[in-house]
């Protein structure tokens, strides 16, 4: 995985000169600055690369202040620990990915991989031990046991630095419910990308844990994530991109960006028949006390 920290062009909106379709034209400004509390910065789109500064201009311009830049692997999460250095506008979030500890166990190397997260969680700017949690989609069998084990230090991690926790949860609800409660949740607790239906945002809402949605939320086939934002309490709301993934509708398939977060605000807006500033005031307060100031 490249990690470069150098500047590189910011690919205008429409065709990349491959044949694939650039990054989406920039949003109508939010009325009230937010903050993206999920993105993959050293993640490129295919052969699309942009700079954090001019990730982060971009942003800044349609109302997206600040964001959370995600680590998934050693490699990703010592990326990340530069990337805040580099930009005051990021925060930063530090872990093994569930569908990778398994391959650092294989080898040999979770226990080592696990310190050094630890280690690199101490930056002043890591707000967040994530992305971790269980991932029943893509892993199987052993890597299951892997999985949990990771997911249990991490959550250690987690409460013995005083950090939010990033759930990474897929197709595993009633699981990850089950391991938080047996281990103890951290103080600050976000489901990423929330997935579940009412069920799960009901149990959002009973253990005070945050509710962070994403681009799918205007997915055609979301009624379930549409049903939870109905009922999560409004002080349990986040908004993310989890880019260069999951954009929003209209431009479901390109490629995703911090600056592309009004966009699903205006859905939750809609969807919710909250006024737009008020919902924006909202996220923006909900994701300071999430990870703290960006100041």
């Amino acid at each position: 995985m490249s990690t470069p920290l150098t500047p590189v062009p910011f690919r205008a909106p429409g065709s990349d000169g491959t044949g694939r379709q650039g990054y989406p034209p920039a949003p109508e400004p939010l009325p009230v600055p937010v903050m993206d509390n999920h993105t993959h910065l050293d993640f490129p789109h295919n052969e699309l690369k942009v700079s954090i500064t001019d990730a982060l201009d971009a942003a800044e311009a349609v109302g997206v202040q600040g964001a959370v830049q995600v680590g998934c692997d050693l490699e990703s999460s010592r990326f990340t620990v530069q990337a805040v250095e580099l930009d005051r506008r990021l925060l930063g979030a530090v872990a093994l990915h569930p569908n990778d500890a398994p391959d650092y166990a294989a080898r040999g190397e979770l226990e080592e991989a696990l310190a050094e997260i630890e280690a690199l969680a101490g930056h002043p700017r890591i707000r967040a031990i994530g992305e971790t949690g269980l991932d029943f989609f893509r892993t199987e069998g052993e890597g299951l046991a892997h999985q949990r084990y990771s997911f249990r230090r991490h959550i250690d991690i987690a409460k013995r630095l005083g950090l939010t926790l990033q759930i990474h949860d897929r197709d595993a609800h009633d699981d990850v419910v089950q391991v938080l409660r047996e281990e103890g949740a951290p103080e600050r607790v976000v489901f990423h990308c929330f997935s579940g239906g009412e069920d799960l945002a009901r149990i959002c809402n009973s253990e005070g844990w945050y509710m962070s949605f994403a681009g799918t939320l205007t997915f055609k086939n979301a009624a379930n994530l549409r049903a939870a934002l109905a009922i999560a309490e409004p002080e349990r709301i986040l908004v993310e991109t989890d880019a260069p993934f999951l954009t929003p509708h209209p431009h479901r398939g390109r490629p995703n960006a911090s600056y592309l977060v009004p966009y699903t605000v205006r859905a939750m807006a809609e969807l919710t028949g909250w006024e737009l500033s008020e919902l924006c005031s909202r996220i923006a307060g909900n994701t300071v006390r999430a990870y703290g100031s960006w100041d």
